[in-house]
């Protein structure tokens, strides 16, 4: 089968890999075109066009698909299907309708839930105990199309965002060589959306990285867990904020609930070698790992002996 695949971030990698070990043939891999990656200003190639290079596929990089010589350009590449990973752009109705089999996209959650640009994330953040990978046929609005099928896994109740990204980059993998096979076997389903169950995952950014000690135990852990590795849930002490990679829930606050003894939300209660124990509103997290601004990730043990809260 002649493929043109498009993807650009990590998450899109171990898919592409697939696709060449199984002997499809690529003829043609589009990715977000290259930009300044670091504060010199350098620029580095996207992870799927580092892997395409080096395989020797043909590496398309238009800024949109508004153009017409961008058209023409994925049209002549006469492919019988189209891959989507995680590329980063909307395709128009032009683009979709080039391939005879269709285009598909690999999206890394359960639709319709966390339709968006961070499903990962958003899944972990919310305190979901179960997400997954759906592989669809594709539509103009985004993450709307027909599901072909979908495969599920657990959260684990410390895995990170980052963690979760790792995995489900391997199980969409797998589903996309399986979405392939019945597509060609003419086994495929198309099971419409229910369009009134969707929920959203918007971009993430550094805004939504300070932690409400006003907010549950449960879900500031889940808060730290879902914004791990990137932005990082951040917090302030003495005036500096820190970067929070790991907490722990607390069994209940030194001395008694929080509302017994007096401490309010952002308190801290207690710190040492077990950690710094700030309380919540129902209870405390106890702060294990962080990252002061300009130092590397240490244990909040190790942080304390070098300084004082």
């Amino acid at each position: 089968m002649k493929i043109v695949f498009m993807g650009t971030p990590a998450f899109a990698c171990a898919s592409l890999e697939s696709l060449y070990n199984s002997g499809h043939d690529i003829v043609g891999v589009y990715t977000q075109p290259d930009k300044p990656r670091n504060r010199g200003g350098n620029v580095s190639y996207s992870p799927i066009k580092t892997i395409a290079l080096e395989r020797g596929s043909k590496v398309f990089q238009p800024d949109s698909f508004n153009s017409p010589q961008v058209i023409d350009e994925l049209r002549m590449l006469q492919c019988d299907l189209i891959v989507v990973v995680a590329y980063g752009q909307l395709l128009p109705a032009e683009a979709l309708e080039i391939p005879p089999l269709g285009c598909i996209n690999i999206h890394a959650s359960l639709l319709p839930k966390y339709r968006g640009a961070a499903p990962i994330q958003w899944a972990v953040i919310k305190g979901e105990r179960e997400t997954g990978v759906t592989a669809m046929y594709m539509a103009r609005e985004l993450d709307t199309g027909d599901v072909i099928s979908s495969k599920k896994t657990y959260i684990g109740e410390e895995e990170t965002a980052g963690e979760l990204h790792d995995r489900l980059s391997v199980i969409g993998a797998e589903l996309l060589i399986e979405t392939i096979n019945s597509i060609t076997e003419g086994t495929a389903a198309r099971m419409p959306q229910n369009h009134l169950e969707a929920t959203y995952a918007p971009q993430l950014d550094r805004s939504i990285s300070p932690i409400d000690w006003g907010d549950s135990a449960y879900n500031i852990k889940c808060k730290v867990r879902g914004l791990s590795p990137w932005p990082g849930a951040t917090a302030v002490f003495s005036g500096s904020i820190f970067k929070i990679h790991s907490v722990a829930i607390a069994e209940k606050a030194s001395g008694g609930h929080i509302t017994e003894v007096g401490y309010t939300p952002g308190d801290i209660i207690s710190y040492g070698n077990h950690g710094i124990e700030v309380a919540c509103s129902d209870g405390s997290v106890i702060i294990k790992e962080l990252q002061a601004a300009g130092g590397r990730r240490m244990t909040a043990a190790e942080y304390l002996r070098g300084h004082a809260l």
